[in-house]
C-alpha cells in the first residue's frame, strides 16, 4: 500500500482502482501505463475509439498525429467528435476531449501528414505505435519507421463490415511487408468513402487496437504478434491467420516515395479547371448545354444529386464512349477528389480537353 501512495496520487488509486485489482495487473501493470507513450495516427473512425481508451487507461503520453479536419460524414463512426467541431483540425478536438476524460495524461497534437521527411523524427521518442490511417502509402511508411526505429506497430484496418488487426514488428519480428509484400494496384480496392464501412466496426477494431497495446506496455499476456485477426461484423465470426516470416525487414534500410511505391498517381502541375457551385448553378439555370457526368456511388447519388447522368468512378473506364469531347463536361463528386482524379486520368489516356471539375 505505501508503494502504491508513493506512485500515484488519491486521484489516480481512485481513477485506476479497477486496474489495481487485476490479477496479473494490479499497480505494475498500471505503473507501466502511467510511464508509456504511444503515438497514435490517425483520429478518425479507429483512431477515436484508439484515443479515447489509452486516455481512460492512463497512458502517460499520447501524441496524435492528423491532417484533417472534421466533416459531417465523418460523425456517423467518429465518436470523438460532434457537430459544433464540423471544418476544425480533428487533432485538436480529439486533445481537448481526452484531456476532459483524463486530465493527468500529457497530450501533443501535430497537425501535419506524417510522411518520409518527418516520420522518423516524429516517432522516435514512443514506445508504441498504432496506425488508425486508411491508405496504403501511409501503412507502407509506418511499418518501415517502426521497423528502422525498432517500435512495435500496432495495425488496423476496416472496409464494409470487416476489419483487421494485427501487430507488427515485436520484439523484431514480422512486419506488414511480410503480410502484404506489394501493395494492390492503384484503385483496385476503394475507400471507405466509396466502399462504405459499418460505424461500429470503427469502434470495435479500435478498441482490440487499444487492448493490443496495452498488452504490449504491461506484458500481461502475449499480443497479436505474427498474426492477423480477421473480424466479421455481419457474422460476428473471427479468423486468425499466422504471418509467415519472409525476412522482409532485411530489406528496410530507408524511407522511400511511398506514394510511388503504391502507384498513385501524382498530382498534375496543370492547373485543373474548375466550375464553382454558384457557376454551376448558373449554366443549369441558363440551360446551357452541357454535359454534367456524377461519379459518386449509386447510394450517394439517391440522398443527393443535381440531375447529372451517374456513373460511378469504377466505371468511368468502361464508359469513356458516354463522354461527350464536343462540349463543356462538368466531373461531379461531394469533396472534388473523385472528380479531379477522373478528370486527370481522362486527360492524359483519353485526351480529352474539354472536363471540368466540380
Amino acid at each position: 500500500m505505501n508503494e502504491i501512495n508513493q506512485q500515484f496520487s488519491k486521484e489516480e488509486q481512485i481513477r485506476y482502482s479497477r486496474h489495481f485489482v487485476l490479477p496479473n495487473f494490479g499497480p505494475d501493470g498500471q505503473l507501466k501505463l502511467k510511464s508509456a507513450s504511444v503515438a497514435v495516427i490517425g483520429a478518425g473512425g479507429l483512431g477515436s475509439p484508439v484515443l479515447l481508451y489509452l486516455a481512460a487507461a492512463g497512458i502517460g503520453s499520447i501524441k496524435i498525429i492528423d491532417n484533417d479536419i472534421v466533416s459531417l460524414s465523418n460523425l456517423q463512426r467518429q465518436i470523438l467528435f460532434s457537430m459544433d467541431d464540423l471544418n476544425q483540425p480533428k487533432v485538436e478536438i480529439a486533445a481537448k476531449r481526452i484531456s476532459r476524460l483524463n486530465p493527468i495524461v500529457k497530450i501533443k497534437a501535430i497537425q501535419e501528414r506524417i510522411d518520409s521527411t518527418n516520420a522518423l523524427k516524429l516517432l522516435e521518442d514512443v514506445d508504441v505505435v498504432i496506425d488508425c490511417t486508411d491508405n496504403f502509402p501511409t501503412r507502407y511508411l509506418l511499418n518501415d519507421a517502426c521497423v528502422l526505429l525498432n517500435k512495435p506497430l500496432v495495425y488496423g484496418s476496416v472496409f464494409r463490415y470487416e476489419g483487421q488487426i494485427g501487430v507488427f514488428n515485436y520484439k523484431q519480428g514480422v512486419n506488414y511487408r511480410d503480410l502484404f509484400p506489394t501493395p494492390p494496384e492503384a484503385g483496385q480496392i476503394p475507400n471507405c468513402e466509396e466502399g462504405g464501412v459499418l460505424g461500429v466496426l470503427t469502434g470495435i477494431i479500435g478498441s482490440l487496437q487499444t487492448n493490443e497495446a496495452i498488452k504490449i506496455i504491461t506484458g500481461i499476456s502475449e499480443p497479436l504478434a505474427g498474426k492477423v485477426l480477421i473480424f466479421d461484423s455481419d457474422t460476428l465470426e473471427s479468423t486468425i491467420i499466422k504471418i509467415p516470416n519472409r525476412k522482409s525487414r532485411d530489406t528496410i534500410k530507408t524511407l522511400i516515395n511511398y506514394d510511388e511505391f503504391c502507384k498513385v498517381p501524382p498530382k498534375s502541375n496543370k492547373p485543373m479547371k474548375e466550375v464553382t457551385v454558384q457557376e454551376l448553378k448558373a449554366l443549369m439555370d441558363s440551360k446551357a448545354d452541357f454535359q454534367l457526368i456524377d461519379v459518386r456511388e449509386p447510394h450517394e447519388f439517391d440522398i443527393c444529386n443535381l440531375d447529372g447522368e451517374l456513373i460511378p468512378q469504377g466505371e468511368i473506364p468502361h464508359a469513356v464512349e458516354r463522354i461527350s469531347k464536343n462540349k463543356k463536361v462538368i466531373i461531379h463528386c461531394r469533396s472534388g477528389a473523385r472528380s479531379g482524379n477522373m478528370v486527370q486520368w481522362l486527360e492524359k489516356n483519353h485526351g480529352f480537353t474539354n472536363l471540368y471539375t466540380s
